[in-house]
């Protein structure tokens, strides 16, 4: 008698698609990172461009990660490493310090990137990184300004407890050279790295199409009962498909746990009647997709589940009519949340599209009314963000007035979160119990309830287009569903 494991992988195997994913062929080649050191060069004219990559792991229960920065200026994707760049008239002169192991310990973690191939394999000389502080000690001392590039990611909380190694390595320089001239050189990278290259739009797409297969999958998973099965299919699949790693921790939320935006623990029952909110995906070669799909564990949506579905993919339908080159960002955001607070308002979910309450963060309701609308209860998140190196990238207008151009990649994520539980933790106003008592029954109709769908965009020359290609209609995921295979344990 075949075990339940055994049946659930033998009809995985079969509902999967015949062919995987053929990996792209592109990479990031020296010339490409050659050229992009240029660019900041030239906004640099003189001075000292100083980066850290990641560094090594300290236990054995995750993998590598390679700063964002350090691999977009380098493409070095091991550990241990600086790049420093000598700025002057515009022209850099680039150096990779290295940290080679010895012996004994190459033997448990392989060799790593050395001066001999150092200039072959990424374009510029290496170095041995002991010889990085007298190095730096030279430059200071000419007097050019320091441009540092922080090894600190925005949620590393590094940043408030201890030094990084660019952070020390800064520390020590003031010290030493007290009219030293140190300058934040992030934004310098961020305004390059905003515009996607041909090649980066290439492996923003692998990265998209693989993850697309991850979401198809779990919605063939036959019969989940724990949030961790759908987990596990995605991130399989993602693997299975060439993936470096899931681009951010997988958000596999079922009932209630839907309704929190970045529920992390996916231990929980996945019953049937709930709706389970799918925000994962995968990053390749070192570039990240980012999809949610949100799917009834029955298989079918309910009356009420419909109503919020159809009225989050209206949202996001509007938004992509306002995000086609040269449009206003801000447009594609207002219209998506004006049709947003107007179907709640239908639904009984505020008590008018203007309505305000008084919210539980810090927020000057006289200052900015908008972020004091009754709607933004069931949605505190933005509507879309670029993707690239990180699932959080730049883009290459910011502001009032930004609008989409060639180059840009990003996602269009609206969603809906109903949940008692928002209303017991506003602060006791007049206002507020107002609103409640508006609102309460429509409230208990529709909670625990979460719905979010989040597709991913690149912007080329022929316009917008949608890369991430997973069945998003209603009818479409109940289609794919009605293809799981009826498997019990035995």
């Amino acid at each position: 008698m075949r075990t339940f494991s055994c049946q659930l992988a033998s009809a995985l195997i079969a509902l999967a698609p015949a062919t995987l994913v053929a990996q792209s062929s592109t990479s990031i080649t020296p010339k490409e990172t050659a050229a992009r050191r240029e660019a900041i060069a030239a906004r640099v004219d003189s001075g000292v461009v100083i980066a850290f990559g990641g560094r090594a792991l300290v236990h054995d229960f995750s993998t590598f990660y390679q700063l964002p920065a350090f691999r977009y200026l380098t493409e070095l994707n091991e550990p241990d490493a600086a790049l420093v760049m000598v700025v002057r008239n515009k022209r850099a002169q680039s150096t990779l310090f290295l940290t080679p192991l010895d012996a004994r310990t190459a033997f448990y973690y392989g060799v790593r990137a050395d001066s001999a191939t150092s200039v072959a394999k990424y374009g510029m000389p290496g170095r041995s990184a002991s010889a990085l502080p007298a190095y730096l000690d030279s430059l200071a001392a000419t007097g050019l300004p320091f441009y540092h590039v922080p090894d600190v990611e925005t949620m590393d909380f590094a940043r408030n407890d201890t030094l990084t190694r660019g952070q020390e390595a800064l520390k020590g320089l003031a010290k030493r050279f007290p009219s030293l001239a140190v300058r934040n050189g992030m934004p310098l990278v961020l305004q390059v790295r905003a515009k996607k290259s041909d090649a980066e739009m290439a492996l923003i797409r692998q990265a998209a199409e693989i993850s697309a297969e991850g979401h198809r999958a779990a919605m063939l998973t036959a019969n989940p009962t724990q949030e961790y099965e759908l987990r596990a299919t995605l991130e399989y699949e993602f693997t299975r498909r060439g993936a470096e790693r899931p681009a951010y921790g997988s958000i596999v939320g079922a009932g209630i746990n839907g309704t929190t935006l970045h529920y992390m623990k996916a231990s929980d029952p996945a019953k049937p009647g709930d709706l389970v909110v799918m925000d994962a995906a995968a990053e390749y070669r070192g570039y990240a997709a980012d999809i949610t799909r949100t799917i009834p564990v029955s298989g079918t949506y309910t009356a009420q589940q419909r109503q919020l579905y159809q009225l989050v993919r209206d949202a996001q339908d509007i938004a992509e009519r306002f995000s086609k080159p040269g449009m206003s960002v801000r447009a594609a955001t207002d219209s998506s949340v004006a049709l947003r607070a107007r179907g709640l308002a239908a639904l009984g979910l505020v008590e008018s599209v203007e309505a305000s309450f008084d919210p539980p963060w810090n927020v000057n309701c006289t200052m900015s009314p908008a972020q004091c609308r009754q709607s933004n209860l069931w949605m505190i998140h933005g509507i879309t963000h670029g993707i690239g190196l990180a699932v959080h990238d730049p883009m290459q207008e910011n502001g009032p007035d930004a609008k989409f151009a060639v180059g840009d990649a990003f996602t269009i994520e609206p969603g809906i979160y109903v949940s008692t539980k928002a209303l017991d933790v506003l602060p006791d106003t007049p206002k507020n119990r107002a609103f409640i008592a508006k609102v309460r029954t429509a409230v208990l109709k529709y909670q625990n309830t979460g719905v979010r769908i989040e597709d991913d965009y690149i912007i080329t020359g022929k316009g917008l287009e949608r890369i991430s290609l997973v069945p998003r209609e209603m009818d479409e995921i109940e289609a794919l569903m009605k293809r799981r295979a009826k498997i019990q344990p035995e």
